[in-house]
């Protein structure tokens, strides 16, 4: 009997992009900042409460990994993003991926709704919930297409520790549920009324469905038959370490940071290896 597992492309996909609503917590985490430690902008918002901010970001990764895993194709990546963000707690996302050697290279373009809030008398609890709808460009029959999050977080008075814990419904042609975590905690360099210099170390785990292609082979009849199953199950996926280093000026912010994935072994994978990139990222908050 000989057992094999196939990792669909389409689900690590959806796990990139799972990656990037990480990165979307940390937009949010990034704003709440200039609104308390950033004295010029705080001088802008303190003639109105009703704001509305316009947030555009490029992020670039050295080498692409999918769940944590290396496929055997050496590229980069690309990921543009626009995010409006409402005073109500309103926010809209509209991101993509491109890939270096892929075809075609722009491969995924997301559109997202959500709505979160922060609570308690220093802002350390926070909720948010979102929509995701994913559009392929592979010209292939994905399963997954939508996707519900929910997620909470809490951060000491300091805003220096904090933990984020999320769960993803996905649904489409197929279904399957996802949690994921990130702990971090944020050294402070240097932080002045126009700049500030942080190192924001954070550790992520991502566990979810996956389907695993069980094959069994016997003979029959004088003949090799090979039967072949498929079976969902629940796994850990990957672990990950970031090391980035984030400078903020006026309304700029620069983010340059080293990752390592430390996938784990789903069904019958064996000798798996970890991964490493580098990651630079540059945005830009427009206050309407």
């Amino acid at each position: 009997m000989k057992k094999y597992i196939t990792l669909f492309f389409f689900i690590s996909i959806v796990f990139t992009s799972f990656s990037q609503e990480m990165a979307d917590k940390e937009t949010d985490d990034f704003i709440d900042d200039l609104f308390q430690n950033n004295k010029t902008l705080d001088e802008v918002l303190a003639s109105f409460s009703e704001y509305q901010l316009l947030y555009l970001s490029m992020n670039y990764n050295s080498n692409t990994y999918f769940s944590g895993r290396d496929i055997g194709v050496h590229q980069y990546s690309l990921s543009p993003k626009i995010s409006y963000l409402h005073y109500s707690g309103l926010s809209l996302n509209v991101s993509g991926i491109y890939y270096d050697k892929f075809d075609p290279k722009w491969d995924l373009t997301t559109v997202n709704i959500g709505y979160g809030k922060s609570l308690g008398k220093n802002t350390t609890f926070k909720y948010y919930t979102s929509y995701t709808r994913y559009f392929y460009n592979n010209g292939l029959s994905n399963s997954f297409e939508n996707d519900i999050n929910v997620g909470v977080g809490i951060k000491n008075k300091k805003k220096t520790i904090g933990t984020q814990l999320s769960g993803s419904y996905l649904f489409g042609a197929d279904k399957a549920f996802q949690l994921a975590s990130t702990t971090y905690f944020v050294v402070k360099l240097i932080k002045t009324p126009k700049y500030r210099l942080d190192i924001r170390p954070q550790f992520s785990v991502i566990a979810g469905d996956q389907t695993v292609e069980l094959s069994r082979t016997y003979i029959q009849n004088g003949r090799l038959v090979t039967d072949y199953t498929t079976n969902k199950q629940f796994y850990l996926i990957n672990k990950q370490v970031n090391f980035p280093i984030q400078f903020s000026v006026n309304s700029f912010d620069f983010e340059l940071g080293y990752n390592i994935n430390f996938p784990s072994p789903i069904g019958t994978e064996t000798n798996l290896k970890n991964t490493n990139y580098f990651n630079f990222s540059a945005a830009y908050l427009f206050d309407l």
